[in-house]
């Protein structure tokens, strides 16, 4: 008579499951392969209709991504013969590149401000759920409903008081106030997650360090904060992909000198309209920087056995 289990699933549930998490994988992972071979179309194959599945790849989206370029007469082009693959490609298309396009600075925009504003969301965040966690707090509570209450509506509802105050201010269009803003709005997100990690972590811990002469803001740095990793890096995440797909505030608060690659890479206009290779591949360099960032921080993602652990 064979054994049979409660809690391990059958072979065939193992199967079934599989299936299931395979195709889902496969479904949502369609639009992303789309965008990406998008990016190495040819303008009139990124418009065919049916859609081209099997197409021919190039560089073209890419090259008219990072320049700027202007058409040019069969003379001129006769007259400035090309000298690098790149310039090739633009002069079978009729056209000459006239210099570098703003996709490179919007994107280092993205950059400064998607981790700059993380970092101090995390930095705040992490110092804040550590006192709401250890000290007595009048009100502890009713601050702590206050602080999830600002995530409750939406960024936008506030967009017109934020935009009067940053046109006072004179932070409209700069990266200290994208960053200030967007550490703003996650700040509550990051105090909530990280307060909920800190709570996990036994004080008995810090107890134990205190004794062996470590002050509190050492027991802090040396044992609370080594153990929050899982915590914080989850936070990091989080933080970072709201500062860095935010779209509304980028829009009415920059223009030029702050504006971020959300904004941007809609605009890219091409000879006939819309540049669709170019807007693919400026989307598939957009996904690079937090893809990278979460596979750093992945295996910090499992929660360490020491959470609700006590050393006996």
């Amino acid at each position: 008579m064979s054994s049979y289990s409660i809690t391990e699933p059958s072979p065939r549930s193992k199967w079934i499951a599989g299936i299931l998490v395979v195709s889902y994988a496969l479904i949502t992972l369609i639009p992303l392969v789309w965008i990406i071979a998008t990016g190495f179309k040819s303008s009139s194959d990124s418009i065919a209709y049916p859609p081209k599945v099997f197409f021919e790849p190039t560089l073209e989206g890419y090259v008219n991504l990072f320049t700027r370029q202007t058409r040019a007469t069969p003379e001129q082009l006769a007259a400035t013969p090309p000298t690098t693959w790149y310039e090739q490609i633009v002069h079978d298309n009729g056209m000459v590149i006239s210099g570098p396009s703003r996709f490179g600075e919007r994107f280092m925009n993205s950059v400064i401000i998607g981790f700059g504003s993380t970092f101090l969301s995390v930095f705040l965040g992490t110092l804040a759920a550590y006192a709401f966690s250890r000290y007595r707090i009048p009100l502890k509570d009713d601050l702590m409903f206050f602080i999830l209450s600002t995530r409750m509506m939406p960024p936008i509802a506030v967009a017109i008081p934020i935009f009067l105050m940053f046109r006072a201010a004179g932070l409209s269009d700069t990266h200290a106030g994208m960053i200030l803003l967007y550490t703003a709005v996650n700040l509550s997100l990051a105090v909530w997650l990280l307060k909920g990690f800190i709570d996990e972590i036994p004080r008995e811990y810090e107890e134990a360090a205190l004794i062996d002469g470590y002050t509190r803001f050492q027991a802090f740095v040396k044992v609370v904060l080594p153990q929050a990793a899982t915590g914080i890096a989850s936070t990091a995440i989080f933080c970072l992909i709201f500062a860095w797909n935010e779209y509304a505030f980028a829009v009415l608060l920059t223009s030029g000198t702050a504006q971020t690659a959300p904004p941007f890479i809609p605009t890219i206009i091409g000879v006939g309209g819309r540049d669709w290779p170019a807007v693919a591949a400026g989307a598939t360099l957009f996904l690079v920087p937090v893809m990278v960032f979460t596979i750093l921080l992945r295996k910090h993602l499992l929660r360490g056995i020491t959470f609700g652990a006590v050393r006996k």
